[in-house]
């Protein structure tokens, strides 16, 4: 069965403590769900930089990644449904970028 990452992009730093546990009670909710397809978490991540042969640039780009997850799947159409249940996904403050991760060893 392939593996597939979940690049987020997007979502909202919570502003109050209460906020933060309703968060993240609904991301531990949504990984319990998929149960065994999680193969790693992932985490956030910090501001990126995007290196080109000519560049290097600060912010990112466009839509920068703040975060990352890896789940297995029977299809691609299997992965889209997982990420469907994202909570950034679900309130429309984020969206996911899911993409087929080739084993070449």
């Amino acid at each position: 069965m392939p593996d597939y990452v979940f690049a987020y992009h997007g979502g909202k730093t919570p502003e109050t403590q209460e906020e933060g546990a309703k968060a993240m009670a609904a991301w531990e909710a949504w990984f319990q769900d998929m149960g065994d397809a999680v193969v790693n978490p992932g985490n956030p991540v910090g501001m990126s930089k995007t290196v080109t042969a000519t560049a290097v640039e600060d912010h990112g780009g466009a839509n920068p990644i703040s975060g990352f997850s890896i789940v297995t799947a029977d299809t691609m159409e299997g992965a889209v449904g997982l990420a469907k249940g994202c909570p950034m996904v679900v309130d429309g403050s984020g969206s996911i970028e899911v993409a087929e991760i080739h084993n070449l060893m």
